[in-house]
């Protein structure tokens, strides 16, 4: 999959502006979440478990890398405005990488003869990309201050940035990880959500790395902006997601023969489809009323406005529906899971990193 080149010129670009940005105040718009949604599931012991052994700030680099934000805010907004579908790549690894093992680069780290990463896992194969776009990002941080800013910080930043780009809320990331000198191919293949995964498969996936049915909720719209491959939503088409019920999650039959037509003409399923329709490059509530519509492209993402009687399924599916209707609790409840998720941590704890100078291979 072609992934965006950064250019020299862009690259000089961005340096300069972090030359002369030098009284540039980072952004501190911090977004501390709501009270919650009028749903009986909630963040529970989440932040507690997320948490454990981390020691992360708002202002670790404020001395020793005073820039840092503002250079990955740059390019992520220069990658974006080239490539919109950027943001949501910028995004999404990020939670392949918290969800293997912590937050911790593991993701970006290229095979070796001696070594396999996470990138030929089944769901990152073909399928995650930015890489060259955190590559550049990386190479300004080191040009501005050698061995200071962890790759994971670099993610965590970029994510922000990228929903921020895309119009959607900005939160005060904590920053303060290290990178990984390993990665788990099995990790990856065995947290990740799979895009036909029901409600319970989903909780328990996000319950693992200490996660509430709630968090799970409000980062799956991230939805709201990327594409996805034929491959990932054929149950859906067919009408056998997980999970899934026959009647609403199937309502609109327009919409599912528009997604059979393009597949049907494509290689190996290999085209791609909005997972928000609507409004594609904006990061905003339309994932949630696409949901209450049977719009939802991912047979997992359907799954979540199912509403049996009684039990966690239909608590998630009025977490749905209240961010459907409230795109300001949406966003609020996004940034503070986000934050949850950034607290995740290695095993081993943090002692154990580094701060890799090429965020592709340890030093």
């Amino acid at each position: 999959m072609e992934v965006a080149t950064v250019a020299l010129s862009f690259v000089l670009a961005v340096a300069a502006l972090a030359a002369a940005a030098e009284a540039t105040p980072v952004n501190k718009s911090c977004v501390t979440g709501s009270a919650g949604a009028s749903v009986s599931i909630g963040y529970g012991g989440a932040s507690a478990s997320a948490g454990v052994g981390v020691s992360l700030g708002n202002d670790a680099y404020q001395s020793n890398c005073p820039l840092a934000e503002e250079i990955v805010r740059a390019a992520v907004e220069e990658a974006v405005a080239a490539d919109p579908r950027m943001a949501a790549s910028l995004l999404r690894l990020h939670f392949h990488d918290c969800f293997v093992n912590g937050c911790d680069a593991s993701v970006l780290l290229d095979d070796t003869p001696f070594f396999v990463g996470e990138k030929t896992a089944v769901p990152n194969a073909n399928s995650l990309r930015g890489f060259e776009v955190v590559d550049a990002i990386k190479a300004l941080l080191e040009q501005a201050c050698p061995e200071t800013v962890s790759c994971a910080d670099v993610l965590a930043i970029a994510a922000r940035d990228s929903v921020v780009a895309s119009g959607g809320p900005s939160w005060e990331v904590e920053v303060g990880r290290k990178d990984s000198r390993t990665a788990s191919l099995q990790g990856a293949n065995s947290n990740l959500p799979a895009p036909t995964s029901g409600v319970a498969t989903l909780v328990q996936k996000f319950t693992d790395v200490g996660l509430s049915a709630k968090d799970m909720v409000a980062l799956s719209g991230a939805h709201t902006i990327g594409k996805a491959r034929c491959t990932t939503f054929s149950a859906r088409i067919a009408g056998v997601g997980v999970g899934v019920s026959a009647g609403p999650a199937n309502k609109d039959m327009g919409f599912l023969q528009s997604l059979q037509q393009l597949c049907a003409g494509s290689a190996a399923g290999s085209a791609l489809a909005h997972l928000d329709l609507a409004t594609p490059a904006t990061f905003d509530n339309q994932y949630y009323i696409n949901l209450l519509s049977g719009d939802g492209l991912l047979p997992s993402d359907q799954a979540l406005a199912s509403s049996p009687a009684g039990g966690a399924a239909e608590d998630v599916a009025a977490l749905v529906a209240d961010y459907a209707f409230d795109a300001a609790l949406f966003f609020d409840d996004f940034a503070a899971s986000m934050l949850r998720m950034g607290r995740l941590a290695p095993g081993g704890g943090r002692a154990a990193g580094e701060v890799r100078r090429n965020c592709r291979v340890v030093n």
